[in-house]
C-alpha cells in the first residue's frame, strides 16, 4: 500500500499548484480550502470508480480500454480522443505556465517574440530526445520528478510562521456557480492520480488495498494543496489574486527575500518542465495511434527507419504545443483541458456500472468495495455539475474534435476495414 500511496501523491502534486493558488482566490477569495476539499472528494470517487473498472478488464490501456469493454470500439475512441485532447491542452497550459516563470526570472523574456523562442528551443529539444527513443525521454522524466516537493514543504513549513490569520477569515460561503467554476479548474491540479492506479488489477487485494492507498494519498495532498493555499493566501492577503504568474515566489519573497523567490521559481521550472517530459513521452503515441487505426491521416503514423519511433506525430504535437501556448493563457487552457478529461472520466463512470450490470470478470474476483457502486453513480452527478460551469466557448471546443472523430469514425464504418479497437491505444 505504500508504494501506491506514493505513486498517487506523485502522479497528482504537479506543475499547476504552482499557479492556481492565484486563480483560486481570484474566484473564491479566502473560500479556496472549501475547493479543494470538494476538488479532492470528487478525485476520491473518480479514481475508485475507474479501479472498479480496471478490475473487470484484461486489455491493458486504460480508461479506452474499459469503454471498449463496456460500449464498443466507437466510445472506445471517443475515449482515446479525449485523451490525447486533454494531454496536448494540459501541456500547453503548462508550457504557458513555464513562460511565465522565466517572465518573471527575466523580464526581457516576457515579450511574446521571446516567449515564443524560448519556448520553441524547448519544444524542440524534448521532441529531438523522444524521437531518439523512449529510453531517452524516460532519463529526463527520473531526474526532474522528485524535485518539485522540496520547495512546496519548506513553503508550507516556512510560510506558515509568516501568515496573518485576518487574511483567512471567510466573508462568507461561495455560491454554487463560482465554486463549480473553481473546482472545474482545480481538476488540473489532481490530473494524473488515474494513471497511478491503471495497473489496479496487479496489485495484491485490491479491494482492500486500492481505497487506502486512494483516499490515503488524496487525502494527504488535499492537504498539502490547503497548506499552499493558506500559506500563500495569509501572507500575501488580497494580493494573491493579483500574482497569476508566479503566485508563489511571490509569497516566499515576503518571508524568505530573494531567497525564497528563487527557490519557488526553481522548484516551478523544474515541476513544469518535468510535466513537459512526461507528455512528450506519451501524448503523441496517442496521436500516433489514432492515426495507425485510421482515424488520422497516415502521415502520423509513420515511424522513424532509425528509432523505431512515431518522430511525425512527436514534431506534430511539439508544433501544436508551440501554437497553442503562444496564443492562450494558463487558465483558459486548463479548463478546456479539464472539460475533455472531465468527460473522459465520465465514460470511466459509465464504464464501471454498465461492466458491474453485465457481470463482466477479468479472471479473478473484481474491486467490489462495500457500496462500491455509489462511486460511480455520484461521480456522474459531481462531475455533470462541474461541466455545467464550463462557457459555450470551452464545451465548444472538445465538442468540435469529437464531431471530426465521430465522422473519421463514420467513413472508416465499412465492412472490408472495421475491426475491433481493443488495444487501439
Amino acid at each position: 500500500m505504500r508504494q501506491l500511496t506514493a505513486a498517487v501523491v506523485n502522479a497528482t502534486v504537479g506543475a499547476g499548484i504552482f499557479v492556481i493558488p492565484a486563480l483560486v482566490a481570484r474566484d473564491v477569495g479566502a473560500a479556496a480550502p472549501l475547493a479543494f476539499l470538494i476538488c479532492g472528494g470528487v478525485m476520491a470517487l473518480i479514481v475508485v470508480t475507474i479501479a472498479m473498472a480496471g478490475s473487470r478488464v484484461e486489455v491493458t490501456g486504460g480508461i479506452y480500454a474499459y469503454a471498449e469493454a463496456a460500449f464498443g470500439p466507437y466510445v472506445a475512441l471517443l475515449a482515446g480522443v479525449l485523451q490525447w485532447l486533454s494531454g496536448l491542452l494540459a501541456v500547453s497550459g503548462v508550457s504557458t505556465a513555464l513562460l511565465d516563470q522565466f517572465g518573471v526570472l527575466a523580464p526581457a523574456l516576457g515579450s511574446r517574440p521571446a516567449r515564443v523562442l524560448v519556448l520553441g528551443a524547448i519544444v524542440a529539444t524534448l521532441a529531438s530526445v523522444n524521437a531518439r527513443g523512449v529510453r531517452s525521454g524516460s532519463r529526463l522524466i527520473e531526474g526532474v520528478t522528485a524535485v518539485k516537493l522540496v520547495p512546496l514543504a519548506a513553503f508550507v513549513a516556512l510560510g506558515a510562521f509568516a501568515v496573518d490569520g485576518s487574511a483567512l477569515h471567510w466573508p462568507g460561503l461561495p455560491a454554487a456557480g463560482p465554486l463549480g467554476r473553481t473546482v472545474l479548474l482545480l481538476i488540473f491540479a489532481y490530473s494524473g492520480v488515474e494513471v497511478a492506479i491503471a495497473p489496479s488489477g496487479e496489485i495484491r487485494d485490491p479491494a482492500r488495498t486500492v481505497p487506502r492507498a486512494v483516499f490515503l494519498a488524496l487525502g494527504a495532498t488535499t492537504l498539502l494543496y490547503v497548506a499552499i493555499q493558506l500559506v500563500a493566501q495569509g501572507v500575501l492577503g488580497s494580493q494573491l489574486a493579483g500574482e497569476t504568474a508566479a503566485p508563489l515566489a511571490a509569497a516566499a519573497g515576503r518571508f524568505l527575500g530573494r531567497a525564497g523567490i528563487m527557490l519557488m521559481l526553481a522548484g516551478a521550472v523544474c515541476s513544469m518542465f518535468g510535466y513537459q517530459c512526461g507528455d512528450m513521452l506519451s501524448t503523441p503515441r496517442s496521436l500516433y495511434a489514432l492515426a495507425r487505426d485510421g482515424f488520422m491521416p497516415s502521415v502520423f503514423a509513420r515511424i522513424n527507419p532509425v528509432h523505431h519511433t512515431p518522430s511525425v506525430a512527436i514534431w506534430t504535437h511539439a508544433a501544436l504545443v508551440l501554437l497553442l501556448a503562444a496564443t492562450n493563457t494558463f487558465q483558459a487552457l486548463a479548463i478546456i483541458s479539464n472539460v475533455g478529461l472531465l468527460l473522459l472520466y465520465l465514460l470511466a463512470c459509465g464504464a464501471a456500472i454498465e461492466l458491474q450490470r453485465r457481470g463482466v470478470h477479468a479472471g479473478g474476483a473484481p474491486f467490489a468495495p462495500r457500496g462500491a457502486w455509489l462511486g460511480p453513480v455520484l461521480g456522474t452527478a459531481l462531475i455533470l455539475w462541474i461541466l455545467s460551469t464550463a462557457t459555450l466557448v470551452e464545451a465548444s471546443v472538445t465538442a468540435g474534435v469529437l464531431a471530426v472523430a465521430t465522422l473519421a469514425y463514420l467513413v472508416r464504418r465499412n465492412p472490408s476495414s472495421s475491426q475491433s479497437s481493443t488495444g487501439l491505444f
